[in-house]
């Protein structure tokens, strides 16, 4: 697809019936006292990456703003890169090493003529050092005063203005003193389980759930690396962890007239690794006296450290009596802002522009409406049935649903990018919206029927159980709700449908044969899983999970054929006669059209050399087969005994060495992926033989990372 087609269709128009169906553009040349705005600027600087720096570009061009992009030597082919009027290269792939680095950034603000940088999200967008040296450049920061991200964006120091302000926080520490014992007493005071957070962090890093007293120093020492790799610097709070609590959040906007505004709340309740991968807007079941009050004291808590721009306000709530707790304030545009853009009617991009250029609000309190409801999917590159472990690797094959006013696809990648170990893997953000929750969620399951990845593990079956799971649908979130779903978020695997094994089988022969079409290879020869039959037909061998089968396709016409699925025993599974196929090659596979049994099947396949995968998308049902490779072709095997890569990673630390004894759920190595931490565990106890890495090497996943003695 066209790299600009996610986006060509922001901003959203306003739903059938809104007062504020008007053009967007509109909205911004009216104000209240027809004050001529002041120009926006020539030409930013995007000091960012991925799907974020796309979407900056999108509003940029719109307005006629000329953009200019950074990037690291792992993001040279990206997206972004390719979107910007210019780019220059700032650094290596560690993001310490490019996106972080403000000197060299600033070098490229001037090099360029940019009279302005967008920090987007993360890396620089919270750092008040970096927005008061830019005020020194006179380059200006499209975002809050130093001063207001000092405050706000400090977890300890914003949670002292907010109980000033009246607003009740949970219990905890928030102060100065970050020795070891000292915050471990707290954290007995406080009571176990706590939760230890970055005091500059966000989006989960750095922030750690400890349930025991013997577990705290460990965490501690975790959330304080990856605390000091993300936000540069190491200070955490310690606060109790309420065990059902809601995660619900209110957008807030602040220019430099003296003008606030929120623009109504949004729930993240649902959460996998303290982050978030599903958010609405407006939050489900709240009480109108509550949401009022959850504004109100949003827009107070702005004005008091005198904010301009984007910010989120975050609170902790209450599942049963919706009282509610001040959490944080985030000091830049959050990644979740879509949903908020649809139901307002707003580009919030835009907004920021004419803030950062020191015009008023385009819209006050009294303009502001929320019409309908939205929904926004985090589509990363993760395996949710290994903990959400975060996959890496070549995007192979990727198709997104079509943009209309309903829907929006935002991405910084297409087909044949990578996701690397060095970023966040999000691969991009599915928004919907419909006239209320319940049309919103009919959108977003159709939506999710219709995206299509091959190459890295995704979240998006498991989006799809969510978005029909019966509790979520009436709208009961909470941050625990994936523990409390196992079941039905994670069913038992079933075997593959007859359907999709003979779509696979059909493809794989349909496509073999057309390429082997004229030319001088013979059938006979090849050294794979397919075979010419007795009956002058050809066979195929798939594996499904656990399920092996062997599918006889027998050509019985032309493009008509019989297909016959037999199991590992020879026992016919189904048997699919006058399978009438029409096979449209594209790269990488192509899209079938078989008549199996009553049934007009219409899907997508796509093969996949790097596995040996086949990968059936039929009608929002997906499987993926795998093709036995010759047992002289298969890969190396992990070492009996090991403990392996769950994921590509960077070694943090090695807790063992060789002869060390260990017992069971004792830490062994801990890994980087992603820019977050995991901890390996022994599987059991015993004397470990081998540590095959060191701290700073890179290892693919699957290697074995250290053995037992046997």
């Amino acid at each position: 697809m066209s790299i600009l087609r996610a986006y060509s269709r922001l901003p959203p128009i306003a739903a059938t019936g809104s007062k504020s169906g008007l053009s967007f553009i509109r909205t911004l040349t009216s104000t209240a006292n027809d004050q001529v705005n002041k120009p926006l600027f020539d030409k930013i600087l995007i000091a960012n990456r991925g799907e974020i720096a796309c979407r900056i570009i999108h509003t940029a061009k719109k307005l006629g703003i000329k953009t200019v992009a950074v990037y690291s030597e792992a993001d040279k082919d990206s997206m972004h890169v390719r979107l910007a009027d210019e780019a220059y290269l700032i650094g290596s792939a560690a993001a310490a090493e490019s996106y972080l680095r403000v000197d060299t950034i600033i070098d490229v603000v001037k090099r360029s003529g940019a009279q302005a940088i967008h920090p987007g999200y993360g890396f620089l967008s919270e750092n008040a050092s970096f927005s008061d040296r830019l005020d020194k450049e006179g380059v200006t920061f499209i975002g809050p005063p130093g001063a207001a991200m000092r405050a706000m964006g400090s977890k300890s120091e914003s949670k002292r203005i907010m109980q000033e302000a009246g607003v009740p926080v949970v219990p905890g520490y928030h102060g100065e003193n970050q020795e070891t014992g000292f915050l471990k007493e707290r954290a007995l005071e406080i009571g176990y389980p706590v939760l230890i957070k970055a005091v500059m962090g966000g989006g989960g890093k750095g922030m750690r759930i400890v349930q025991k007293p013997e577990d705290f120093e460990m965490m501690l020492e975790s959330s304080r690396r990856e605390a000091i790799k993300s936000f540069s610097d190491d200070k955490v709070l310690v606060e109790k962890y309420l065990t059902t609590p809601r995660h619900v959040e209110v957008q807030v906007f602040a220019d430099k007239l003296g003008n606030a505004v929120h623009l109504f709340e949004r729930d993240c309740s649902v959460q996998r690794r303290h982050q978030k991968i599903i958010e609405e807007a407006p939050a489900p079941d709240l009480l109108p006296e509550i949401r009022k009050l959850l504004g109100e004291k949003a827009v107070a808590a702005a004005k008091a450290v005198e904010y301009v721009g984007a910010g989120t306000v975050e609170f902790i709530m209450d599942q049963e009596t919706q009282q509610f707790y001040f959490m944080e304030m985030n000091t830049r545009l959050q990644v979740e802002h879509p949903v908020t853009e649809m139901v307002t009617d707003t580009d919030l991009v835009q907004w920021q522009l004419e803030v950062a250029a020191g015009n008023r609000l385009p819209k006050l309190q009294d303009e502001i409406e929320c019409t309908g409801h939205a929904f926004e999917a985090r589509i990363y590159a993760e395996n949710p049935d290994n903990g959400f472990l975060p996959d890496t690797g070549r995007l192979i094959h990727l198709a997104t649903p079509l943009a209309t006013p309903d829907v929006r696809v935002e991405t910084g990648v297409q087909s044949g990018d990578s996701i690397s170990v060095y970023y966040d893997p999000m691969i991009a953000k599915l928004v919907v919206r419909g006239k209320d929750r319940q049309a919103a969620l009919r959108v977003l399951r159709k939506a999710l029927d219709e995206y299509e990845v091959v190459g890295v593990h995704t979240n998006i079956d498991f989006l799809k159980r969510l978005a029909k799971s019966p509790d979520f649908v009436d709208g009961k979130v909470e941050t625990g709700y994936i523990n409390k779903h196992l079941d039905e978020l994670f069913p038992v695997a079933k075997e593959a449908s007859p359907e999709a094994i003979a779509q696979a089988a059909l493809a794989s022969v349909i496509d073999r044969n057309a390429r082997l079409a004229g030319a001088s290879a013979s059938p006979w020869a090849a050294v794979d899983s397919f075979r010419l039959s007795a009956l002058g037909g050809q066979s195929v061998s798939v594996a499904f999970g656990d399920h092996k089968y062997k599918v006889d396709v027998i050509a019985s016409a032309a493009d008509v054929y019989s297909v016959v699925i037999k199991s590992e025993t020879g026992t016919v599974v189904r048997r699919f006669d006058g399978a009438r196929s029409q096979w449209t090659s594209a790269t990488g596979g192509g899209q079938l059209r078989v008549l199996l049994g009553d049934r007009l099947c219409s899907s997508n396949v796509v093969f996949n050399s790097k596995d040996s995968s086949i990968t059936v998308f039929d009608q929002g049902h997906v499987a993926t087969f795998k093709i036995p490779q010759p047992e002289y072709l298969e890969g190396e095997e992990a070492a009996v005994g090991s403990v392996t890569a769950p994921m590509s990673c960077k070694i943090v630390q090695v807790l063992v060495e060789p002869g060390s004894e260990v017992t069971q759920d004792m830490p062994l190595v801990v890994l980087e992926a992603m820019k977050m931490e995991h901890v390996i565990k022994a599987p059991k106890a015993g004397k470990i033989s081998e540590v095959y890495y060191k701290v700073g090497d890179l290892v693919d996943e699957g290697k074995s990372l250290v053995a037992f003695e046997e």
